[in-house]
């Protein structure tokens, strides 16, 4: 079995920043990518950015050079938000996706951006 604990969401006012991290532990092997993802009140769940086991990264376009997703050298996956509007208020999700192609959700976190 995989646990995701995701940690660091919260309240922010437009522009400024929140850093949220995912750590995977238990039953942990060949991670191929790990992702954030976000869902809005009344919308579909969306990506909001991946990273590969190669470092590789990928990013939503309403996102671009404003989030940036990492990787530390065990299972933590971390998403630095900057300059966030009205618009990235939803629940975080992380998704860690296993190169036998299962994968698993961490339980969310909240991210409420006042303007």
């Amino acid at each position: 079995q995989v646990q995701l604990v995701e940690s660091g969401g919260g309240l922010v006012q437009a522009g400024g920043s929140l850093r949220l991290s995912c750590a995977a532990s238990g039953s942990i092997f060949s991670i191929n990518v790990m992702a954030w993802y976000r869902q809005a009140p009344g919308k579909q769940r969306e990506l909001v950015a991946r990273i590969t086991s190669g470092g590789s990264t990928n990013y939503a376009g309403s996102v671009k050079g404003r989030i940036t997703i990492s990787r530390d050298n065990g299972n933590t996956v971390y998403l630095q938000m900057n300059s966030l509007n009205a618009e990235d208020t939803a629940v975080y999700y992380c998704n860690v996706q296993f190169a036998l192609g299962t994968d698993y959700w961490g339980q969310g976190t909240q991210v409420t951006v006042s303007s």
